[in-house]
């Protein structure tokens, strides 16, 4: 073969046998391609690594070597506090892949980047899939003809350069672009007609009217949080909608003609961990993790720091696992990309992982639990409520989503549902014939009467025998029949009634009206993204309480905001009390850490002879559709009645009619006023 001078291009082909295994996450098995050329005295030698594998669709299922995946993923927006920039050597990329494997997951996006070959490499031998994008975040595309070209030739790079590496999967134009898809469908066009070896969209979604809520024409997969026909993630419905765990989205995505990926899903803003400020020893100073500590100093809350982190991520946690659930539950769901499974230290301050931004764990919940619900093997359950009362059958169906390389044959799935004391009121066995790869639905019940408890915390869990897979839900059993004794307690939803009460000494339950007391919009979710970047949100973080105080002896809780508060937190205004004298907080709220003010639900303190609880949440009403607020106002009566309610904090009397008026009071927001 001659050989011209300049750039030669020789197309070789290598007919392959039977015996060539198939790259993916369970099997990551690596090729080299070695070249040499002898030209005379002219020799040269070249090699490649690469895998064999091939991503495609059909309509919504989205298939790795003909079968069935389900990406569980999160972003990696070139956050290197000690460096200021992305590793170039493998050794440096190891971790971020290995804890995210450690925490369940199998697919990385680059946030409006491309990552250097260290990154793929690494990728390449643990069996990661990898979304690239072009560097490429804005909304005003179009005003400059000179990025155009750009873009072009960055294309062309990124193929040429990385597009060996089987970790290289997918491909997006960028993130949330506007306004010109017509050239970014030409892109789309060129790119995919360039390179057959990855899956590519348009853009990782949009706000542009218009696009967004459907595939573009050309888009191999699809990325949005909500469909022409509704959302796809929590962050749009879980505070506006009572907690149930039999939903999914399969009606905002009745008739998607590709793989859907639900985006940036979370954001749950956790409380700066301050410890984490003695990590920054390279080029960043956490300026604004020492704001905060300052702050909180000068409020006399320092010693609340660690509680506020552990309570804020305690529910968001809480809110991750049923997102990640409910994407699993939904037919024609292909996935989930979180945001983020670690910080985001910038962009006005985005704290949304469970993980530091240093990859590690915030210690708010660990690797183990948070797999339960992330795992190529998933046990998944549908029951329609978290609160029942003990007049009821507790039943929920069985879902099993396998998207291993294989199905599970004669697989035996055990389940028991305990009170919080340990003791099993109901088990069970079931035994599947096979577990196909995809999302399974069990013919079987389980079912478990609730008439022998009484006040309690169950746990029901889902367990594959003689596998690591295994999940656990939580359910509040309360009395189906319960009268709440006063006594002498003076219950009442008028100031002038609680004053006069006061006044000549007796003990005041008092419980006002809450959509017309001063404060801040009750909240079940906690702050979006960044309170900073959104500063407009009601802005809470969750509830923080000694679940060990008297108060609650007889309204099992744990001492952070769990699934069975969310009515109680709904129906009620938080009570802003920085200009007040100190009162004896039972549930505060923990604020968000642009305000760090002191917040609460529930406080008791002594006025002159008398003695108070005020509560914000509104305990009083529904009581047939609530009776967690029917128990939280009998568990409170009867620790009034007891010697142990004994306040120590002093308080005027006058000092209850300025509580009401202190707080700023805002109206409900919806979901969509984040943006």
């Amino acid at each position: 073969m001659d050989l011209s001078n300049g750039k030669n291009t020789v197309n070789l082909t290598c007919t392959l046998d039977d015996s060539i295994e198939k790259w993916s996450e369970f099997n990551p098995v690596l090729y080299k391609a070695d070249l040499k050329v002898d030209a005379g005295s002219a020799n040269a030698t070249g090699s490649a690594t690469f895998g064999m594998r091939e991503f495609s669709k059909s309509q919504s299922d989205l298939l790795l070597n003909g079968k069935k995946v389900f990406l569980r993923g999160t972003l990696e927006c070139c956050i290197f506090p000690l460096t200021g920039r992305p590793p170039m050597e493998p050794e440096g990329w190891e971790k971020v892949f290995l804890t995210a494997r450690e925490w369940g997951l199998n697919h990385l996006r680059f946030h409006s980047r491309c990552p250097p070959e260290a990154a793929f490499q690494v990728a390449d031998s643990l069996g990661f899939y990898l979304q690239v994008e072009l560097p490429l975040w804005s909304v005003t595309l179009g005003q400059d003809k000179a990025t155009y070209q750009f873009l072009y030739d960055e294309a062309d790079r990124i193929l040429s350069e990385y597009g060996n590496h089987p970790s290289f999967c997918f491909m997006s134009l960028g993130n949330e672009l506007q306004p010109n898809f017509n050239f970014l469908s030409e892109l789309l066009a060129y790119v995919k007609d360039k390179d057959s070896r990855h899956l590519y969209t348009t853009t990782s979604f949009t706000f542009e009217r218009g696009h967004g809520d459907w595939p573009e024409p050309n888009d191999d997969y699809f990325i949005t949080q909500w469909t022409k026909k509704g959302w796809v993630r929590g962050q749009g419905v879980f505070d506006t909608e009572s907690p149930s765990f039999d939903k999914d989205y399969a009606a905002s995505v009745e008739g998607m003609p590709v793989p859907l990926i639900t985006h940036e899903i979370g954001q749950y803003s956790v409380y700066p961990n301050l410890k984490e400020i003695k990590k920054y020893t390279g080029v960043l100073d956490p300026l604004n993790f020492k704001g905060v500590k300052q702050e909180l100093k000068k409020k006399g809350l320092l010693d609340k720091a660690d509680d506020y982190l552990k309570a804020s991520g305690y529910l968001a946690s809480l809110l991750y696992k049923e997102e990640i659930e409910r994407a699993m539950k939904t037919a024609g769901c292909s996935g989930f990309q979180l945001l983020d499974l670690h910080d985001f230290p910038g962009q006005g301050t985005a704290l949304v992982g469970l993980l530091d931004a240093f990859w590690d764990s915030e210690e708010v919940t660990d690797a183990a639990t948070f797999r339960q619900a992330s795992s190529p093997v998933t046990p998944l359950v549908r029951f329609p409520k978290a609160v029942y009362t003990n007049n009821e059958t507790f039943t929920a169906s069985i879902e099993i989503a396998n998207f291993t390389d294989r199905e599970l044959k004669d697989q035996s799935i055990s389940w028991s549902m305990k009170d919080e004391f340990g003791k099993e009121i109901g088990k069970g066995t079931i035994t599947s014939p096979v577990l196909s790869i995809g999302l399974n639905k069990l013919p079987e019940t389980i079912s478990s009467p609730l008439t022998n408890t009484d006040v309690t915390r169950m746990t029901l869990s889902l367990s594959l025998d003689n596998t690591p897979y295994k999940n656990e839900w939580s359910i509040w059993v309360y009395p189906a029949r319960l009268n709440p004794d006063k006594g002498d307690i003076v219950v009442t939803r008028n100031l002038a009634e609680a004053q006069q009460a006061l006044a000549i000494g007796k003990k005041v339950l008092y419980n006002p009206d809450y959509k017309k007391t001063a404060g801040l919009e009750g909240k079940f979710v906690p702050v979006f993204w960044s309170p900073v970047h959104f500063p407009k949100q009601a802005g809470s973080m969750g509830i923080l309480c000694d679940a060990s105080h008297p108060a609650f002896t007889h309204f099992p809780t744990g001492n952070y905001t769990d699934w069975q508060w969310w009515s109680l937190l709904k129906q009620s205004k938080t009570i802003v009390t920085d200009s007040l004298p100190a009162v004896t907080p039972l549930i505060e709220v923990v604020d968000n850490f642009v305000n760090n003010r002191r917040l609460f639900n529930l406080f008791e303190a002594k006025v002159g002879e008398g003695k108070l609880i005020a509560c914000s949440m509104d305990l009083l009403a529904d009581w047939e559709k609530r009776p967690e607020a029917r128990q939280l106002y009998y568990s409170l009566l009867e620790y009034m009645k007891s010697d142990a309610f004994n306040p120590s904090s002093l308080m005027e009397t006058n000092v209850l009619s300025r509580l009401l008026t202190a707080g700023v009071s805002s109206g409900a927001s919806r979901p969509e006023d984040i943006y």
